[in-house]
């Protein structure tokens, strides 16, 4: 297993899922989606101008492991958007909350601090997507 990895260690895999060839800004072929929502969201992200680059977090390896119930959990957030400024934002499309979800998110703030705190890659930061609608702020907000 690699602690680091890239986009570019993908390996070529197969699914029945519903995929979006929207990717002019990704160098992952297809963006394989879980929902409409997704969908929008992906075009939205590829075509936005603060967007350096980006992919969506599936059989990427990229998961954020949280204690829930008292047991360990896989937190696996939707996108990872790379922006004009430099900083990556996690991106996470999330229709209803719930205590498991703000659980999610709480790991993942605390792994976005510890990558800063450790400063070898580069800035990062999270952010949750919770209408379709809103994602173009939510990108405007990590860009500025």
């Amino acid at each position: 297993m690699k602690p680091v990895r890239s986009t570019g260690d993908m390996m070529t895999w197969y699914t029945g899922k519903p995929c979006s060839p929207v990717t002019d800004h990704s160098h992952i072929n297809f963006c394989v989606v879980d929902s409409t929502w997704e969908a929008t969201e992906a075009y939205q992200i590829d075509r936005h101008a603060n967007v350096a680059a980006w992919a969506k977090n599936d059989h990427l390896g990229f998961d954020v492991y949280y204690v829930y119930g008292g047991v360990v959990l896989k937190y696996r957030p939707d996108f990872l958007i790379k922006l004009t400024n430099g900083t990556t934002l996690v991106l996470e499309v999330k229709g209803q909350d719930s205590p498991q979800n703000r659980e999610k998110r709480r790991a993942l703030d605390e792994w976005v601090q510890a990558v800063n705190q450790h400063g070898g890659f580069g800035q990062w930061a999270w952010d949750a997507s919770y209408d379709p609608a809103d994602v173009l702020d939510v990108l405007a907000k990590h860009a500025g």
